[in-house]
C-alpha cells in the first residue's frame, strides 16, 4: 500500500478529500498475522516480504455494522512493503512502516482483488470486492487502524492514523485501483511460494496439483528459506 503513502502525498490528500478519520467506527481483527522475509532485493533496500494467512487461523477483518455494507475481509498471500512510510517520515510517532501491519494489509488485499476483477478473474475469492468503492477502500483502512487502537495494538496517533487514511485517496491510489494488467495469479513467484509453504505448511494454500506445477517451475532456482519477521495474533 505504501507507495501511496508520502508526505507531499499526505499533503495533497487533505485538500481534496472527503474521507474524516474521527468520525469512522472501529471494525474488527481475529485470527493471525504472518509477514514473512523472502529476498534480499526490493526497492526499500530491506528485502521482499511476504503476507501469509494463518491457515488455522486466518487474519480476518469485519467492518463496523454502521459501515453502509458489512464485509468481512479475509487477505490471501501476496507480496507486501508494509505501510512504506518515507525513512524521512518514520521518526514521526506513528509513521513506520510496520506499525499498522493488519491495517495495510487489509487495505492491499482490497487493491489486488479490485485489480484482478478488472482484469477478468472470476476467482470466487476476488468477488467480494465488487461493490466496493475506492471511496470505500480508505474507509476501511481507517475503521482497521481504528480496530487495532481500541484493542490496544497500537497507540492512539491521532495525526498518523488521520494522514495514512488520507494518503490512501491520492490520485497515485486511485490509478492504481483502476489500473489494467496489474493482477497477477499466483501472486508470488515459483520460489518464493515455495519458501513461504515450508515455513509455514498449508499458508500459501497449494492443492497437490498446483504444488507439482509450482515445484516444476521453480525447479533449478536456489531452494529459497523463507523467515517469520512479524507475527501478531488476536
Amino acid at each position: 500500500m505504501s507507495r501511496f503513502i508520502s508526505i507531499a502525498l499526505v499533503l495533497f490528500a487533505t485538500s481534496c478529500t472527503s474521507i474524516h478519520y474521527s468520525r469512522l467506527s472501529p471494525g474488527e481483527f481475529t485470527g493471525t498475522l504472518f509477514v514473512m522475509w523472502v529476498d534480499e532485493g526490493g526497492s526499500s533496500g530491506d528485502g521482499r516480504f511476504v503476507f501469509v494467512p494463518d491457515p488455522n487461523k486466518p487474519l480476518t477483518f469485519t467492518r463496523p455494522t454502521s459501515s453502509p455494507a458489512p464485509t468481512v475481509i479475509r487477505p490471501g498471500v501476496m507480496y507486501t512493503d508494509g505501510g512504506s512510510i518515507p525513512k524521512i517520515a518514520q521518526v514521526f510517532n506513528g509513521l513506520s512502516p510496520w506499525g499498522y501491519a493488519p491495517a495495510y494489509m487489509i487495505h492491499d488485499w482490497l487493491f489486488v482483488a479490485r485489480q484482478c476483477l478488472t482484469d477478468g478473474s472470476t476467482d470466487p475469492q476476488f468477488q467480494w470486492v465488487a461493490n466496493i468503492s475506492f471511496h470505500q477502500s480508505a474507509e476501511i483502512l481507517g475503521e482497521a487502524i481504528k480496530a487495532l487502537v481500541r484493542s490496544k495494538q497500537v497507540r492512539k496517533e491521532d495525526v498518523a492514523a488521520s494522514a495514512i487514511t488520507l494518503a490512501v485517496t491520492t490520485p497515485i491510489a486511485r490509478k492504481s485501483w483502476y489500473a489494467k494488467g496489474a493482477c497477477k495469479l499466483p501472486h508470488l513467484d515459483a520460489a518464493d511460494l515455495l519458501a513461504v509453504d515450508r515455513a509455514v505448511p498449508r499458508s500459501a494454500g497449494l492443492k497437490p496439483q498446483a504444488q507439482a506445477r509450482v515445484e516444476t517451475i521453480a525447479k533449478g532456482e536456489p531452494r529459497k528459506r523463507a523467515v517469520i519477521v512479524n507475527r501478531l495474533a488476536f
